[in-house]
């Protein structure tokens, strides 16, 4: 079968390898010269099914208007007159409820856990590689506060089967030896020993290689303009270079999906959320993160990636703008300083933006679409490297007619109700 793949993230590459191992003949389009050019490129490296959690819960609405007043703040919303913008953020309200918070936690923590597994067997069938490690994810908090209210998360970790710790500041410097030098800012810290991280950049472009070696293509700087429609199907993607043709089509396009999805007449409540990183050369191995730290209270995570630090976070609402911002920047480095004043040397980082595929649920959106041979992969907001591996053979199973191995029927564009 021929398919098409819009998309060349981790997720497009993802579903393109699994598509490819199954014997189909895939090209994937892309407007970049390469793999992992845009949301994939420097994100902050978690693969974090312990931290599986939608945005919207209980609680937040609050929290939200105490983030946007931090002087470090994680939150901004810039005041658009962008109707898709209040559609979204009027949507995420309605799913702050302790009801609404369990469903769409029950829908995104099997696709996560099986993702991860799904990454496990990629390693042992391929050897793939890319500054990977295996050492968990730790979350610290500043005040006891904080510490005191972990009681829900913990309840749900339960639930799932998930292991975790919670850990004094004793037990916390064992994890992470340099905070040894900053362990006083903090009164505790939940581990999550099953999570991972790695360089998601890396693992795509060796996945892309992998899939190519598979008899898959990619066809670079093609700019892809529009989902053309007869008969109740898609009869090929309008490019820049022409009419593209297949009998499947998979579109992995992330915040931009909705835009190709509309004059369709299909609407799925994806949003670009911003998100920042940079990234620090390490000067001091011992006193750099040995895998990933979240601080709780700048919701700002910390992550060794070989010879260099991540910074990852900050949750801007300013449309498609990519125009990275100063005090963003700040906030980042303001943290890795705070938490590992030695690990790394903060005026050679080098500074970066991407636009997360957001959900109002913070569920992702995997699986078919009124319009029988187009199928969406996208949606996956902050866990697009968490979500990926899983998310493809999920997608190749359901080409393939087989049953996935877990439930998906709750991941479809179908759960809001139109399109």
């Amino acid at each position: 079968m021929k398919i098409l793949v819009l998309g060349s993230g981790v997720i497009g590459t993802c579903v393109a390898y699994y598509l490819a191992r199954d014997g189909h003949e895939v090209q994937v389009l892309d407007r970049q010269e390469g793999p992992a050019l845009e949301t994939s490129f420097a994100n902050a490296g978690e693969v974090s099914p312990g931290y599986s959690a939608p945005w919207a819960g209980p609680g937040v609405p609050v929290k939200a208007i105490k983030w946007m007043l931090m002087a470090h703040s994680p939150l901004v919303i810039w005041p658009l007159l962008d109707p898709a913008m209040w559609r979204w953020g009027a949507a995420m309200l309605a799913n702050c409820t302790e009801r609404a918070y369990a469903l769409n936690k029950s829908r995104m923590v099997p696709i996560a856990e099986y993702s991860r597994d799904c990454m496990k067997a990629l390693r042992a069938d391929t050897g793939i590689a890319y500054d990977e490690r295996m050492q968990g994810t730790l979350q610290l908090f500043r005040t006891q506060k904080q510490l005191d209210g972990i009681g829900g998360d913990v309840a749900v970790l339960k639930q799932y089967g998930v292991p975790y710790e919670v850990l004094d500041r004793a037990r916390f410097v064992k994890v992470e030896p340099a905070l040894a030098l900053t362990q006083q800012k903090f009164v505790g810290a939940l581990r999550l020993p099953g999570d991972e991280t790695g360089d998601c950049f890396k693992f795509t472009n060796r996945l892309a290689e992998m899939a190519r070696s598979l008899g898959a293509s990619f066809r670079w700087h093609t700019q892809i303009q529009a989902l053309e429609q007869q008969g109740g199907r898609i009869s090929g993607v309008r490019t820049d270079a022409g009419l593209m043709q297949a009998d499947r089509y998979v579109l992995a396009l992330g915040s931009y999906s909705p835009l190709l999805l509309r004059p369709l007449g299909l609407r799925i409540p994806v949003y670009p959320v911003k998100g920042y990183s940079i990234t620090v050369p390490i000067t001091d191995a011992k006193g750099a993160p040995e895998s990933t730290i979240m601080d709780e209270t700048h919701k700002v995570a910390v992550t060794r990636l070989g010879d260099r630090i991540r910074v990852g976070g900050t949750a801007e609402l300013a449309g498609y703008s990519l125009k990275l911002r100063e005090a963003r920047r700040a906030t980042l480095e303001h943290v890795v300083t705070d938490l590992f004043p030695k690990g790394g040397d903060v005026s050679q980082a080098t500074f970066w933006c991407g636009l997360r595929p957001m959900t109002p649920d913070g569920t992702p959106i995997v699986g078919p679409t009124p319009l029988p041979n187009l199928l969406l992969a996208t949606g996956h907001g902050t866990l697009g490297w968490t979500m990926a591996a899983g998310t493809g053979r999920v997608i190749a199973d359901l080409v393939a007619a087989r049953k996935p191995e877990i439930e998906v029927s709750a991941l479809g564009m179908a759960r809001y109700g139109r399109g």
